[in-house]
Formats: C-alpha cells, sequence, structure tokens
C-alpha cells in the first residue's frame, strides 16, 4: 500500500469516556495511517478517528504506540444486512 504523507488535523473519539483527543494525521494508506498525538498515554486500542471536519469517521486499532504517535489500521466498516 502507497502511504500518502499529509497534515490533517482530526479527533479520536473515545466512546467510552465521550472524549475528543486532538490529533494529526502525519500518514495515511487505505489500510491505516499514523497520528500524532501530545502523549498516547489516555488512547484506548480501539477508537473511532474523525477527519476532514467530521465527514470521514472510520474504527481504528492501534498496531503499535511511541509516546506521541499512534500506528493505527482501519477497521473494515460492518456489514448491514439487507
Amino acid at each position: 500500500m502507497k502511504r500518502t504523507r499529509v497534515l490533517r488535523a482530526a479527533k479520536i473519539i473515545v466512546s467510552c469516556q465521550s472524549s475528543l483527543v486532538h490529533c494529526t494525521v502525519r500518514d495515511i494508506t487505505s489500510g491505516g495511517a499514523c497520528l500524532q498525538v501530545a502523549d498516547t498515554f489516555a488512547v484506548p486500542q480501539t477508537f473511532e478517528l474523525t477527519f476532514e471536519l467530521g465527514r470521514t469517521r472510520r474504527v481504528c486499532r492501534v498496531v503499535w504506540r511511541s509516546r506521541d504517535r499512534l500506528g493505527v489500521a482501519f477497521e473494515p466498516e460492518p456489514r448491514i444486512a439487507a
């Protein structure tokens, strides 16, 4: 997958706490992204990421973390039975 470098403001939605964590998308692929945050300590293993002023919302799973960056994989969208 080709990684595209970006600097895009985004928000991590922590559903169990109903809180937002501001972050920056550093790079992105169709399967995941690298996010920069002030501190990764309070970010759970799974969360929703919203960017493009709320037009895009993706479920993410953390695959690696450092002090101020997260590598996340985008989880597949749940399928709705017809």
